[in-house]
């Protein structure tokens, strides 16, 4: 099976495009915490896991070009996967996601902050392997639990998976609120303004 490179758009590029009459669809496949927390207006969210469960719902309402957005491209990269596997071919990525938006200085809507998925990864595995270390002076064996997370972060890093980003986005901080499958859909069957 061959792995194809899906298109990519700069944020500066996005931004033209969104000022014209034809502006792509906007769909953001992070959680609804993070969406909640800063989003590009007009996006909708459909986090990854509801898009690879509902695509084809999904592709008989995205005939225009589409640009999917995540934090910093490997989610949006999962879904151009997902929604290619569907039959939609009219999918691009914008290159380096939400922070390459906010950093060239482009509109968000805001609310809550939280901290991104990949630093509360960041935190959590550091603090084990920190812990492990630290309590394998007295308990020599709990040095595993570091080889463990070491291991877990080697095999996110070569498979481009994370089962500890996935396991924090379940958590009640980082859901926000419910997201409705049906309300997104009918927003996307509706005329745009």
């Amino acid at each position: 099976m061959t792995s194809r490179t899906p298109a990519a758009l700069a944020a500066t590029a996005l931004q033209h495009l969104i000022a014209t009459a034809n502006a792509p669809r906007l769909i953001d496949v992070r959680t609804p915490g993070e969406f909640e927390a800063a989003h590009i207006p007009g996006s909708y969210n459909v986090p990854l896991d509801v898009l690879r469960e509902h695509r084809d719902e999904l592709r008989a309402h995205l005939d225009e070009e589409v640009v999917l957005v995540c934090r910093s491209g490997q989610r949006a990269t999962a879904a151009e996967q997902a929604l290619a596997a569907a039959g939609l071919s009219n999918l691009r990525i914008l290159d380096g996601g939400i922070s390459a938006w906010q950093a060239a200085g482009a509109p968000v809507h805001g609310g809550k902050r939280r901290w991104d998925l990949e630093r509360q990864v960041r935190l959590v595995a550091g603090s084990i392997v920190l812990t492990a270390v630290l309590a394998s002076v007295a308990v020599p064996p709990a040095k595993w639990a570091a080889a463990v997370i070491g291991a877990g972060l080697t095999f996110a890093a070569l498979s481009n998976t994370c089962v500890m980003g996935m396991l924090l986005a379940k958590l009640p901080y980082n859901r926000g609120p419910r997201l409705d499958v049906d309300g997104v859909i009918a927003a996307l069957a509706a005329p745009r303004a």
